[in-house]
């Protein structure tokens, strides 16, 4: 253990259990200014959900499939392009397992070379500053001034569904497949459904997603939804909206999954990928020793600077539910130390400015407030709309389909919202994000100059799409 000046009646200044972006970020803000700091985590190696099940494994999954599949020439080379005839999930998971190896290398380094001491094993509470740590060596106790709560969450599993890793999945196994089936059923039509189905629909295989909502991906802009349910359709995704499951049984012979929907509908498919929301891990913490109360999913309830109810004792991340991003848990954990010790210049943070990726086949992105909510809370607005099928890139980059969507404030110019589905959505959507951080208006995106060929010229196109129509209905 690194021996740091600090207060001595404890082993540390600070423990983080959980190794994902909210507890590596924090140990690393504290460390920095010389905290002793531990993180425990259940796993042998670092990296935590993110790294290992979540985010690393499906984004990297998704640019192989992209890749391979030939998804972005095929509207220059025809639907029949392939860069590999004969896709294997092998070929898929081996670009998944080095990024993955990559990214648990430099984490480890990180913590190395801040003094962080990584304990592997399981985390309990004893009382309100003592931790035991169950172990393939025995049990330990390590004490702290301060803990943070970084868990992360795991896959709801819903009880009756016979999850066997083989046929039936949840987003933590999905990627353990064996070969790529012919049918995918995806009960739950929320992110990391909608993520895999475009992901298998774009490799070919035949792919109906279930949800008992109307229309796919609810918090987003309407129009952007719409978009997005046209381009699955023309990968041949069924949509299956304002349905329910009644049941999900492997047939006798074990080859095939029968899904019954409560309207009487009968789906036979090769495999279910059952995403139903998540759950906190926190059923194993011991949290009734320190009068922690999690809700039904697990959550645990903090305050604006990521306190329980003891003051002393964070959470931060996936634990405590919503946006539950990696972006925002690595934002979460750095604050958490910038309030537990007490260190200037916290972390720039306003929820109204976060942007939401969706690392679907296309990609979705936004940020700021959708028609839905600006109608509702009676503001005036435009809109500005730039398609990537008027923009040089757009055809460069095979992306006929992607479209910009600024919203603009009728009186001020200031934007509102930026929406955007395609190519690159989620790389385009920070300069949208700076410029409304900024307090910046509809002029600066209509008179700044962008790179030619770049999707960045989206963003003048929907600006001037914008200022002429609000210019016009002002004559």
């Amino acid at each position: 253990m690194a021996k740091r000046g600090s207060n001595s009646k404890y082993d540390y200044d600070m423990l983080v259990i959980g190794c994902g972006p909210a507890g590596q970020r924090a140990a690393v803000q504290a460390a920095k200014i010389r905290k002793r700091v531990g993180i425990i985590d259940k796993r042998e190696v670092v990296g935590g959900v993110c790294v290992h099940t979540g985010t690393i494994p499906s984004k990297s999954f998704k640019e192989a499939v992209v890749f391979l599949s030939g998804y972005r020439q095929r509207s220059v080379y025809g639907a029949g392009y392939r860069v590999k005839s004969d896709i294997e999930m092998s070929d898929l998971t081996f670009r998944c397992h080095r990024i993955m190896q990559i990214e648990i290398d430099v984490i480890h380094h990180q913590l190395q070379r801040n003094g962080i001491e990584v304990i592997p094993g399981h985390a309990r509470f004893l009382d309100e500053h003592t931790l035991e740590v169950e172990s393939s060596e025995g049990f330990t106790r390590k004490t702290a001034e301060k803990i943070l709560i970084a868990v992360g969450a795991r896959p709801h599993r819903k009880e009756g569904i016979a999850f066997d890793g083989k046929h039936i999945f949840d987003s933590d196994d999905i990627l353990d497949m064996v070969k790529i089936p012919r049918d995918l059923v995806v009960i739950g039509g929320g992110v990391i459904g909608t993520e895999y189905a475009s992901m298998f629909a774009a490799l070919g295989v035949n792919v109906t997603i279930i949800d008992a909502r109307k229309r796919l991906l609810g918090f987003v802009d309407e129009e952007i939804i719409e978009c997005l349910q046209y381009q699955l359709r023309g990968l041949g995704v069924t949509l299956r909206l304002g349905e329910e499951v009644a049941s999900c049984d492997l047939r006798k012979d074990a080859h095939q999954v029968i899904t019954r929907l409560k309207s009487g509908k009968v789906i036979v498919s090769d495999a279910v990928l059952f995403s139903a929301g998540r759950v906190s891990a926190t059923d194993d913490l011991n949290l009734e020793k320190v009068k922690i109360d999690p809700d039904e999913r697990g959550r645990l309830r903090v305050n604006e600077h990521f306190q329980t109810s003891h003051e002393h004792i964070y959470a931060a991340g996936d634990v405590i539910g919503f946006p539950a991003l990696a972006s925002t848990s690595g934002a979460q954990g750095r604050l958490v130390s910038c309030h537990a010790f007490n260190i200037k210049g916290n972390e720039f943070y306003h929820d109204s400015l976060i942007p939401y990726g969706i690392y679907s086949i296309p990609e979705i992105s936004y940020v700021g407030k959708t028609e839905d909510e600006l109608t509702a809370e009676g503001v005036p607005y435009e809109t500005g709309v730039a398609r990537y099928r008027e923009i040089a890139r757009g055809h460069i980059l095979g992306d006929e389909n992607g479209m910009l969507k600024l919203i603009i404030h009728r009186d001020s110019l200031k934007i509102l919202g930026v929406h955007i589905i395609g190519e690159y959505a989620t790389e385009l959507i920070h300069i949208g994000q700076a410029v409304m951080a900024l307090d910046g208006d509809l002029k600066y995106l209509r008179d700044t100059v962008f790179n030619y060929p770049t999707l960045a010229e989206c963003y003048k196109v929907a600006a001037y799409d914008g200022y002429n129509k609000i210019r016009l209905s002002a004559e």
